[in-house]
């Protein structure tokens, strides 16, 4: 087979084949001219400079999120995120549903800790009702947001070593993690898009097998954690390679809108839980862990301090939680008055937001989500160039995030 044309080129992967890029195993170049003055920027390379595609299968990515690295030997020079793989448009099928049909919808966001996601509708369809919950389904809601929260941070500090080239402690975060879920599928029916908020409250009481398992488990709770953090913390090669490294200052991070634990990493306690109160957390003592160095390890060990902080919020709940019923008296079509409403909380990730408008029908008329991971990862930028190509893994692991509410 042959060619006329001079700008084809046969392809280095499969030569019987004309490409009309030139020829590379696999061009990060996009196939148009530049579209913005930094497109341009980013793929004018320089002697010496090369570009490497970083996923979006590679594990590293903590999802299908590829990144172009500009490299100039193993040291990173510039990158650019390209987002839009697991793009499904879920706000826009939120908005062709009916209320109740956006929660299992919103589900899919936050796959690690769903009960969060999930609640996002749930709670602007509240305030836009004026519905008051009963007080017994809020604090059922706080048990099951903590109990998310511990075993997501526990997948985060498998990881983040994970990444570093670490098996064991992923195992032990598993461990963790699937005691957890064990649980909380003995409340709701399901391992991980639990779907088991409801406007006005819960779906279905405490049963005697989630109360039998969490009682097991508030026996040992945190051992794992603590075995975890002694065998990272003493692992000279996990600290070496965390320490000082990506670190964000506080002008920094509140420059870029960050928020969660890597905003409280970086010395600044801001937390939904307590700058706006919300559910039954105002009725709960517990401490807000601040971190001052703002590098990856400061992040890693925050996570460790917010599961402690978890396990005490929860040890109050079970002995203040009152008798009473768990879901408000509603109507099957909930129709709110058309207005709008925004309400934010507190997720593993961060600040995670809800801004949602009625016209008056079954329908959300508009629902847009604040997804804290999508302003975490922006730091990425920031804080990769001038570090090794290996270390890009260990930064994008410390802020922990997850593609399903970035992409939506």
């Amino acid at each position: 087979m042959a060619t006329a044309d001079p700008t084809r080129v046969r392809s280095l992967d499969d030569p019987s084949v004309f490409v009309d890029t030139p020829a590379t195993i696999y061009d990060a170049v996009p196939p148009y001219p530049p579209r913005t003055e930094r497109e341009a920027e980013f793929y004018d390379l320089r002697d010496g400079e090369m570009l490497v595609n970083l996923g979006p299968q590679h594990p590293s990515t903590h999802g299908v999120l590829r990144v172009v690295i500009k490299i100039d030997g193993e040291r990173i020079v510039d990158l650019d995120p390209v987002l839009g793989y697991l793009h499904r448009g879920v706000e826009k099928i939120c908005e062709n549903g009916d209320w109740h049909h956006a929660i299992s919808n919103c589900d899919p966001l936050e796959y690690i800790a769903s009960m969060f996601s999930e609640a996002m509708p749930v709670i602007a369809c509240e305030k836009l009702l004026d519905l008051e919950v009963p007080r017994r389904a809020e604090y059922i809601r706080v048990l099951a947001w903590e109990l998310n929260r511990i075993s997501s941070h526990a997948l985060f500090i498998g990881w983040l070593a994970l990444d570093l080239g670490g098996l064991t402690p992923i195992l032990y975060g598993f461990i963790e993690r699937d005691e957890i879920v064990e649980m909380l599928a003995a409340l709701t029916g399901q391992r991980l898009l639990f779907n088991y908020l409801r406007i006005g409250g819960v779906n279905g009481d405490l049963n005697h097998e989630f109360l039998s398992r969490l009682g097991d488990w508030m026996s040992h709770a945190g051992q794992q954690i603590e075995a975890q953090q002694a065998l990272l913390n003493n692992n000279e090669i996990f600290v070496s390679r965390t320490r000082g490294l990506g670190v964000i200052d506080r002008d920094t991070a509140l420059r870029t809108c960050l928020s969660g634990p890597v905003i409280r990493a970086s010395g600044i306690p801001y937390d939904v839980r307590r700058a706006h109160p919300y559910s039954v957390y105002p009725e709960l003592e517990f401490d807000i862990p601040v971190r001052q160095e703002g590098d990856a390890y400061a992040r890693y060990l925050l996570h460790i301090d917010e599961i402690k902080q978890s396990i005490h919020i929860i040890d109050q709940v079970l002995h203040q939680m009152p008798d009473g019923p768990v879901m408000a008296k509603i109507p099957r079509r909930i129709t709110p008055r058309p207005g709008r409403a925004f309400h934010a909380i507190e997720s593993p990730r961060g600040q995670y937001g809800c801004y949602a408008m009625s016209d008056g029908t079954d329908q959300p008329f508009r629902l847009r989500i604040h997804d804290p991971s999508f302003f975490n990862l922006q730091a990425v930028g920031l804080l990769t160039p001038g570090n090794l190509l290996a270390d890009i893994m260990a930064i994008m692991a410390s802020l922990d995030p997850i593609m399903g509410g970035i992409d939506k």
